[in-house]
């Protein structure tokens, strides 16, 4: 019996020339779910969109979207898919409505039902009272509600959204994850790429690409579960850029970072009491004027697998 699962995913390559820019990446989703994918620009996030929406072809592997075959039939997948790209696919040009009636007609949304859910999907995205305005005069967040309403009008199980919320403020931001998990409640499953360490925490499941690999894939608490063991802490300290630096090459520490105007760190609490922290850095010319235990988040997970990816890069090259 085939699988329900709405998205197979099973050793999706890409390699332009001899740049790999996906390598083998592997995971399934299931229906409903809000998938969060992450990683720094030009780790391999859209070119998986892309070849998941049957834009480029893979190199290696294969992928399924509701059951179908994306490499051998990519055009199949389109009734099934939703894509809503970095830049926003509108028509500066016409307004509100026209370029909803553009895409109804893109999606060959049958005639009989087109103008019901052009006005669901006006209501939805609370573009009722907009529908004689230019696309171009539109703010940032009324054009990301409009591209998502575009992306939405066939009602596709599946919807890809690639780094959706950039460029957009905060409020427009909250909004639009608002509806996001209406979506999602209702039995659409969304696929997200996001720079946002806080959208991340919200997501049902959230993967990590560096430099083209999946590092990790899973829920948010599974994953600083599984990273985080150690004891997570801000020091105001008398040097900061000195403290990082001499923070990193101490044994014992996971990761220190900058976070504004204080050291995140995380250390092992086997090998580090904060009392013979604030010891070693005081013999290293080290100041330590505070010290506040504070909650690990997805970004500390992220940082400390980035080290890593990088460290694995250093030995295969060795």
């Amino acid at each position: 019996m085939a699988s329900m699962n709405p998205l197979e995913v099973d050793n999706l390559t890409k390699k332009f020339g001899g740049f790999t820019a996906v390598d083998h990446v592997s995971f399934e989703v299931h229906k409903g779910e809000v998938i969060g994918y992450l990683g720094p620009n030009g780790s391999g996030k859209t070119t998986t969109i892309r070849m998941l929406c049957g834009l480029i072809t893979p190199t290696e592997g294969t992928a399924r979207i509701m059951g179908i075959d994306v490499v051998q039939n990519p055009e199949q997948i389109k009734p099934h898919i939703g894509y809503m790209s970095q830049k926003f696919s509108l028509y500066d040009d016409l307004t509100v409505l026209e370029n909803i009636e553009f895409y109804s007609g893109i999606y060959e949304i049958p005639l009989q039902t087109e103008k019901q859910r052009i006005q669901e999907v006006l209501k939805i995205a609370g573009l009722e009272s907009k529908t004689d305005t230019l696309t171009i005069n539109l703010s940032g967040g009324w054009r990301q509600r409009l591209a998502l309403g575009c992306a939405m009008l066939h009602k596709p199980p599946v919807l890809f959204l690639d780094e959706p919320t950039s460029g957009v403020d905060p409020v427009a931001r909250r909004e639009f994850w608002d509806l996001i998990y209406q979506f999602a409640s209702e039995g659409t499953t969304i696929f997200i790429t996001t720079h946002y360490m806080d959208e991340a925490e919200h997501c049902n499941r959230v993967g990590f690409m560096y430099r083209s690999k999946l590092l990790s894939f899973d829920t948010p608490g599974n994953l600083k579960s599984t990273y985080l063991h150690g004891t997570t802490l801000d020091l105001e300290v008398s040097s900061l850029l000195d403290t990082i630096t001499i923070l990193n090459g101490m044994n014992g520490i996971a990761h220190a970072t900058l976070h504004g105007d204080r050291a995140h760190v995380i250390l092992d609490p086997e090998l580090w009491t904060t009392p013979h922290l604030k010891n070693e850095l005081e013999k290293k010319g080290i100041s330590l004027i505070s010290m506040e235990k504070v909650e690990p988040n997805l970004e500390d997970v992220f940082t400390l697998l980035a080290h890593r990816g990088k460290a694995d890069l250093r030995l295969s090259a060795g």
